[in-house]
């Protein structure tokens, strides 16, 4: 009998050396499941749920009661998304970044000192992206009005409990929030008081708000009496936002304060729908939206991995993460030069990026004994039959790889004097994320953002506007895919996944974190993958972070945003043998209890015929299931 439980002790220890029990239970549920950044967001989608809505509707709901509650986002965001279509059995790519305004050069933000545009105020906003991709979802893959999509966000609007998170967000940036009228009136519900923010708990309303989705409301109502079908009374709100008052008072807001945006910027922009780029892993196709976010990151390094055994190596051995470290940097030096906005010449060169020989090539870059500070972006273009039309551009560029120490929180969650030390914190507030799945097939995974506190908002609207502005370039040494002009996307980090095997929904998968979010996407779904762990033991699971990269937000100086070679951020529970071999490799070392945001994931469990949902225990994100 002793021999038997000791063997049983073994085999366990074997099977979960890498998959300890969780913080947080797995979400469970046959008919669906909605996750998202904030409880009562999350208890809205539920709603919907209940309501006879399909994950599209569920996924639009949530999506506006989190901009309505400001996690770490507004209404003049952006969103960006993946949909499986059950009907079609494809994967479709939602679009829904905002652009540049009229005026927004180079040679403009050049004038004012800048180095790249400025990361708040009215001058970082491109057009509002949010309220024109919830409505496209909702009108074409929907069930349900844009009224009751919206009900649970107008109920919050008309005031809902302020949770300690954004209340004391507002009073960290109090000071920011002070220089912009229309912000100052809605944030700071005790001026002249020692703490001038809400207090947790409190009623926040949002009288402004409130009137803009009562816009959009009525708008879809009038047109349903005119006998218009579903789809166009939603779009007949659409063009109200866009088009009508609400446009006109959006602009006004934002000229008064500085900013550039014009009526025929708002006309002229729309959702686009595309097609998602994938690529396969050991029998599991991987979707990713296009090259205006960082999302082929994760597609480049999958493919460059696939020429390792990483299983052997052992989940986060040295030889394991110097390895992902390597072939991480490698891709995103190849991100930080080759990706933006596809609709705008020149065209990036994404079939050599993604192609397996390039893979091949890039991967016999790796050495095993050391980190090479001196990654740069490769030649992609053979791999397409074509010749390189920046390789002097590419020797030309070469800004010093400053080696120096910094902070690795997400930079758009860095609040005044913050240090590595509240890198915890900073998780706390980061972008939201939603997945949703229902027992018809759809699934929803959406990684939304912009309009963070501290917000400008425009005029009277109520809504915060972007500042993603600052993820262009004003030089085209550092990507000439990527400079800023009118009418163009910048290249955004925010990268909602999607996985496929056998043509049948594996995984839906998003996190927040700026330009950790494909690092740490892509060591979870590893981690189902390759070391067979549950959603929620992948959501949970210790990961790195490197920093040899160009970050995409923060400081309008190019020293703010060089790669800093060697940077990693390892988890505490890091092993002392592991921590001393990286050493001997020439990383520098930092440590916290939290290396990841919060990732948000659905699995499919197709024996069982059920959802499995994974929500990490690094945030106030948050799961529902029935």
């Amino acid at each position: 009998m002793k021999h038997i439980l000791t063997l049983v002790i073994l085999l366990t220890t074997t099977v979960s050396a890498w998959a300890q029990q969780t913080q947080k239970p797995v979400i469970h549920g046959k008919n669906w499941v909605a996750i998202t950044g904030k409880p009562l967001a999350a208890t809205a989608g539920a709603m919907t749920f209940q309501k006879g809505g399909n994950a599209v509707d569920a996924a639009c709901t949530m999506l506006a009661a989190t901009c309505t509650m400001w996690d770490v986002l507004s209404w003049g965001g952006e969103t960006q998304a993946l949909i499986y279509n059950p009907k079609t059995k494809k994967v479709i790519a939602i679009n829904g970044m905002g652009v540049a305004p009229t005026g927004a050069t180079a040679k403009f933000f050049k004038s004012q000192g800048y180095n790249f545009p400025p990361q708040y105020g009215p001058l970082a906003a491109t057009t509002p992206g949010t309220p024109g991709a919830l409505m496209h979802m909702l009108a074409n893959y929907g069930t349900l009005s844009l009224e009751q999509v919206l009900a649970p966000a107008m109920e919050m609007a008309a005031g809902y409990p302020m949770e300690a998170q954004t209340a004391n967000s507002i009073e960290k940036n109090k000071d920011l929030i002070k220089q912009w009228p229309y912000s100052k009136k809605v944030f700071l519900t005790h001026p002249g008081e020692e703490r001038e923010a809400p207090e947790a708990g409190e009623i926040f309303v949002q009288k402004d708000l409130l009137q803009t989705l009562t816009k959009l409301v009525e708008a879809e109502r009038e047109a349903l009496k005119k006998g218009k079908s579903r789809k166009d009374a939603i779009m007949a709100a659409y063009d109200r936002f866009y088009k009508g008052d609400i446009a006109e008072e959006f602009v006004r807001g934002s000229k008064e304060q500085g900013g550039l945006i014009t009526m025929q910027d708002l006309a002229n922009w729309k959702p686009l729908e595309e097609e998602p780029l994938m690529v396969n892993y050991k029998g599991v196709d991987v979707y990713k939206l296009q090259q205006w976010t960082q999302g082929p990151v994760m597609l480049q390094t999958l493919n460059i991995l696939e020429n390792f055994d990483l299983k052997s190596m052992g989940y986060n051995s040295s030889k394991y993460i110097h390895t992902l470290y390597q072939a991480m940097n490698l891709s995103f030096a190849d991100r930080d030069f080759y990706y933006g906005d596809s609709y705008f010449a020149p065209q990036e060169p994404m079939k050599g990026l993604l192609s397996k020989a390039y893979a091949k090539q890039r991967a016999g870059l790796i050495s095993f004994d050391k980190n090479n500070p001196a990654i740069g972006p490769g030649d992609p273009y053979p791999f397409e039959g074509k010749k390189n039309p920046y390789l002097k551009l590419l020797k030309k560029r070469g800004f010093e790889m400053d080696t120096t120490r910094r902070n690795f929180a997400p930079t758009h969650d860095i609040r005044n004097g913050s240090s590595l030390n509240e890198y915890q914190e900073n998780l706390l507030l980061g972008t939201t994320t939603m997945e949703a799945a229902d027992k018809e097939g759809w699934v929803v995974s959406i990684t939304p953002s912009g309009g963070w506190i501290p917000a400008t908002i425009a005029g009277n609207t109520g809504i915060g506007m972007s500042q993603r502005m600052q993820s262009f370039v004003l030089d085209e040494s550092i990507n000439p895919f990527n400079v800023v002009e009118p009418g163009k996307r910048p290249r955004v980090t925010l990268t909602p996944s999607m996985a496929l095997k056998d043509g049948k929904p594996f995984l839906s998968f998003a996190v927040q974190g700026g330009d950790t979010q494909d690092q740490n996407l892509l060591q979870f779904f590893l981690n189902v993958v390759e070391f067979n762990m549950n959603v929620q033991q992948a959501a949970e699971a210790a990961n790195f972070n490197t920093n040899q990269l160009w970050l995409s937000l923060g400081g309008t100086k190019t020293d703010d945003r060089k790669p800093k070679p060697g940077q990693i951020l390892l988890n505490d529970s890091t092993p002392e043998n592991v921590r001393n071999e990286l050493k001997k490799m020439g990383y520098i070392l930092s440590f916290d209890d939290r290396t990841s945001g919060p990732i948000n994931a659905i699995f499919f469990d197709w024996k069982h015929g059920s959802l499995w949902g994974g929500s990490s225990n690094h945030g106030e994100d948050y799961g529902i299931g029935w």
